[in-house]
């Protein structure tokens, strides 16, 4: 058991922050893609066999879904999960996008 007194405050749960990397997640990937790269999550590459903006939009519409449901039943460490586990998505794209340029670079 963890004395009261040096138990860490969990964040709480932000959906702005969760639909802004949602937002952030779509626009990376498809300028990844536009640059050759390859969708590396097997549930999303199959979607995107739709199309590249409609595959991504119905993702995102399942991880709304899953953030909302984490909301209703009283989950909320989820979505601060998801928050971080999007940021770091995001950062891998990036890096895959600046990696891809430097490579066109040399």
């Amino acid at each position: 058991m963890i004395p009261f007194q040096l138990r860490r405050t969990f964040p709480a749960p932000s959906m702005a922050v969760f639909f802004s990397l949602q937002a952030l997640d779509v626009l990376t990937t498809l300028i990844g893609l536009h640059m050759g790269a390859h969708e590396a999550s097997f549930f999303v590459g199959r979607l995107l066999t739709i199309g590249p903006v409609a595959g991504l939009l119905i993702s995102k519409c399942f991880a709304i879904i899953l953030a909302a449901a984490a909301l209703a039943f009283h989950r909320p460490r989820v979505v601060v999960f998801l928050n971080y586990w999007f940021l770091l998505i995001i950062c891998w794209n990036l890096f895959t996008i600046f990696s891809t340029l430097w490579s066109m670079r040399a």
